[in-house]
């Protein structure tokens, strides 16, 4: 799941330079109103490096290749693969580029545990899973509906990113990346997903800006949306046949908004020359961009506390929280993320002692504390 934006950037060309032997290719998310990936190439004394690979799409393919063409690169020439996080519009393409090139492919052992489960899961157990777990927020009968069928139908293998390439290396934080002649350095950033990495490249930039070094950040800190963050997605969680309170708050799945801020933190005190981010364009000011994105979802949970003085459940929490539109013109889909979303703040603000569940409710009502 990528972040939500209303329309695309498309102002840029669809390849950039930024100096240094790194570029930038736009390549294109079908039907999805983010519009791209910016797909990273960096130049290493053994051979190009791809930071994330782009949607595994015909139209995505063909711009992917010819934005490399561009940089005077063949896909058949890329040695390595580095993959911010599993989500599909990131690592969909990473089995075709490693198909063709002969290419490694690094990501966090976290996000590798998601991709190693998912692959290993049939389709009608996620179908089956995201309509419990749906249920247990409380959607609707009729929401749920389709999810059901597709279980029931056998359904093939529809949703993105059921068949990610298993990687074939990990990424350890905070120690160098094994890339001859480049000092790029991960930084582990979890919230987006839970396995989620920035890659800080330690090196002078070379319009002399001032800060240090640059940042490919991913989804974790863009520069006018604000990425994701929901909880994370797991069909072995137990929550999908013990949908209870109690086996909620004892989810696997954490507390993504706390360990979002702490890794905004954690980015902003890095205080780099210029982040390179995965959607929209490159920019400046990466601390006051941190407080703003930490001040956003601090009043996001503050707003939230207004609305639980009555028992609610994520459901119905997510129908009055402030979105891009209005409720009633949300799709499906992107209502289900809406859920999410709504199901993580509150998870923040029972970690934090400020809200609870209400004891047997079914489904699960939680209410200020």
């Amino acid at each position: 799941m990528a972040p939500q934006a209303t329309e695309p950037q498309v102002s840029e060309p669809p390849v950039i330079e930024h100096g240094g032997g790194v570029w930038s290719v736009k390549v294109p998310i079908p039907d999805n109103p983010l519009g791209f990936t910016l797909v990273h190439l960096l130049a290493t004394d053994a051979g190009p490096v791809l930071i994330d690979t782009g949607w595994d799409d015909p139209t995505s393919w063909s711009a992917l290749t010819a934005g490399l063409g561009t940089c005077g690169v063949a896909v058949e020439d890329v040695h390595g693969v580095v993959i911010t996080h599993h989500h599909p519009d990131h690592h969909g393409l990473s089995a075709k580029v490693r198909e063709v090139s002969g290419a490694w492919i690094a990501m966090h052992e976290a996000d590798a545990s998601v991709v190693r489960r998912t692959r290993s899961q049939p389709p009608e157990r996620w179908y089956g899973y995201m309509a419990a777990k749906l249920t247990a927020a409380g959607a609707p009968a009729e929401h749920v509906a389709p999810l059901l069928r597709a279980r029931d139908e056998g359904r093939p293998r529809r949703l993105p990113g059921l068949d990610p390439a298993l990687p074939d290396r990990g990424i350890t934080p905070g120690e160098l990346l094994d890339l001859p002649g480049r000092r790029l350095r991960a930084i582990w950033t979890p919230g987006h997903t839970p396995g989620h990495v920035c890659l800080h490249l330690e090196e002078e930039h070379p319009a002399g800006l001032r800060g240090f070094g640059r940042l490919f950040s991913g989804d974790h800190l863009l520069p006018g949306i604000t990425p994701h963050i929901g909880l994370y997605e797991d069909p072995d969680d137990d929550t999908v046949t013990d949908p209870s309170p109690s086996s909620r708050l004892r989810s696997t799945r954490g507390d993504p908004i706390g360990h979002y801020l702490d890794s905004l933190k954690r980015v902003g005190r890095l205080d780099p020359a210029e982040v390179l981010p995965a959607h929209q364009h490159a920019f400046t000011g990466a601390p006051a961009r941190v407080r703003e994105l930490i001040a956003h979802h601090e009043e996001r949970l503050t707003g939230l506390l207004t609305l639980l003085t009555e028992p609610l459940t994520p459901w119905r929490l997510a129908e009055r929280m402030a979105w891009n539109r209005p409720w009633d013109e949300i799709p499906h889909g992107s209502r289900s993320i809406a859920v999410s979303e709504a199901e993580a703040h509150v998870r923040r603000l029972v970690k934090l002692g400020r809200a609870e569940a209400v004891a047997g409710s079914d489904p699960v009502t939680y209410v200020a504390v």
